[in-house]
């Protein structure tokens, strides 16, 4: 009989059952180590530091066990990941797991499922179609509403605009380089570059103006459309946003609704970021109208506290997503009867991400959810008085959902200064390790960001957190320092 090669050992089948439970065991005893010791949310490494213990490793000699490429793991990724579980992590949207999605991922991984077609992914078929019926519930679509799961809120906004090309094509024989897509200028950047992918014109996206709040002004989306048809272009969506990434602003969903009903435009809501509230017990009514979108971006792994990926995009009318059906005689034919989930998504290949939405809904439950919801944004107005009761700090405006803008600017400092300092502030915050917050742009100036997705961060947290920010900007208000002493900043990764 052939022996198996050393490299087939390594498969997970019946003969390394008992590998893969020690391999497990190691991963999983690493993490909660991990978990019981951190105390910061990132070790404070340099670029230039972590690229040593990279590029250190040669990859074409193997250590040869688990026990050793752990360790080495742990050593290159483990000790500098970034842990946003910590409650001093205060910077993108990232949240801290749930534990059952944990052991979902796990799950899915290990059985390797991929829900492209039925016969790859049988009962998996099934849970994530489940999932899409009740996620479409609680938005409040109707019987015919349908969906899949994606990558993330970028992939989702594509999906929905894809969609919504098609419809208005098959509606009006219209040029790609008519077509018009109207959305705030604090939209998400993926709305921007979805256009591009589509092969839409370079100024396809037309900015819509916004209320002092910064929310969508419906008097001026109904202007911008009537000036959009009066240059002889269409428009093929609207894009509302139910959370913007900086403010945490909602669009008036229901305002903005009855201008695109009116005039037969496609709606979609990228609610990527305020998707949890459709589990909250007491802000639900915040998402009013969303049930009158064409589609809807959901991303579960902002605001249920699932990892990384689990998205999803929903649409009202699920025969709308014939838009991307394609047949392939080796995958899905057209004869085909039962259900493949590929028929309804830009991926073929997928993970199985919705089982851990799965889990997490079945131990923690979805009204459990919504409280953690309904946690982090009461956090983000007790932020917003603490920001507000230090003369050195200044708050942009009253925080919305969870994020909380504002800057060092003590008495005497000017904007220009003010400019300068706060991004060398998050800099200098981000290089010790001990905290961790964002940095935007706002009509040209630079500011601070908190943005609250933990519910076991605590005002004390906060205060740590804004007193290290003033103890750096008092260091750094002296002399301007030299271009080699600024660290590089992180982007916002939104």
């Amino acid at each position: 009989m052939r022996q198996p090669t050393p490299a087939a050992t390594h498969l997970l089948d019946a003969a390394s059952a008992d590998a893969y439970r020690s391999a497990m065991a190691q991963a999983t005893e690493l993490v909660a180590s991990r978990l019981t010791t951190v105390d910061r949310p990132y070790s404070g490494a340099s670029l230039e530091q972590l690229t040593r213990l990279v590029d250190a490793v040669d990859l074409d000699r193997p250590v040869g066990t688990v026990e050793a490429a752990l360790a080495e793991a742990a050593e290159i990724y483990v000790d500098h990941a970034v842990w946003f579980h910590e409650p001093h992590y205060l910077a993108h949207l990232n949240c801290p797991v749930a534990v059952p999605a944990v052991a979902a991922d796990a799950l899915a991984s290990a059985i390797n499922t991929s829900v492209d077609t039925w016969d790859q992914s049988t009962s998996g078929t099934l849970v994530e179609r489940r999932l899409v019926r009740w996620t479409c519930e609680r938005i409040g679509f109707g019987a015919t509403a349908d969906g899949v799961f994606t990558s993330g809120g970028t992939q989702s906004n594509l999906q929905g605009l894809l969609l919504a090309r098609e419809d208005c094509r098959d509606r009006l024989p219209v040029e790609l380089g008519r077509l018009r897509v109207l959305a705030t200028a604090n939209s998400h950047f993926s709305v921007t570059k979805a256009a591009r992918l589509l092969g839409l014109s370079t100024d396809a996206v037309r900015e819509v103006a916004v209320d002092a709040s910064g929310r969508m002004s419906p008097e001026a989306l109904a202007a911008e459309l009537e000036a959009v048809r009066a240059a002889g272009d269409v428009v093929m969506a609207v894009v509302a946003t139910a959370g913007t990434t900086d403010r945490g602003v909602l669009d008036p969903i229901a305002e903005v609704a009855d201008v695109t009903t009116a005039a037969g435009v496609w709606l979609h809501v990228d609610a990527a970021y305020g998707c949890g509230l459709l589990v909250s017990p007491t802000r639900r009514h915040w998402l009013d109208g969303i049930e009158r979108a064409s589609s809807v971006t959901v991303d579960f792994h902002k605001s249920f506290f699932q990892p990384v990926a689990s998205s999803a995009l929903l649409v009202r009318d699920g025969a709308d997503l014939r838009h991307v059906t394609y047949h392939a005689d080796y995958l899905n034919p057209r004869q085909a009867v039962e259900p493949n989930q590929v028929d309804k998504s830009l991926q073929t290949t997928r993970r199985f991400d919705a089982l851990k939405l799965w889990l997490t809904l079945r131990v923690m439950g979805a009204e459990t959810i919504g409280r953690h919801v309904d946690t982090v944004i009461d956090l983000a107005a007790e932020a917003a008085s603490l920001v507000t009761a230090d003369p050195d700090l200044e708050l942009l405006c009253p925080p919305r959902l969870s994020t909380v803008l504002f800057r060092y600017r003590p008495a005497g400092v000017t904007v220009a200064e003010a400019d300068r300092l706060n991004p060398l502030i998050r800099s200098r915050l981000f290089a010790s390790g001990r905290a961790m917050v964002a940095g935007t742009t706002v009509d040209g100036h630079a500011w601070l960001k908190l943005t609250l997705l933990n519910p076991a961060t605590t005002p004390a947290h906060l205060r740590e957190v804004l007193d290290l920010l003033v103890d750096h900007g008092r260091t750094l208000g002296g002399p301007a320092p030299a271009e080699q002493d600024v660290l590089e900043l992180v982007g916002d990764a939104g």
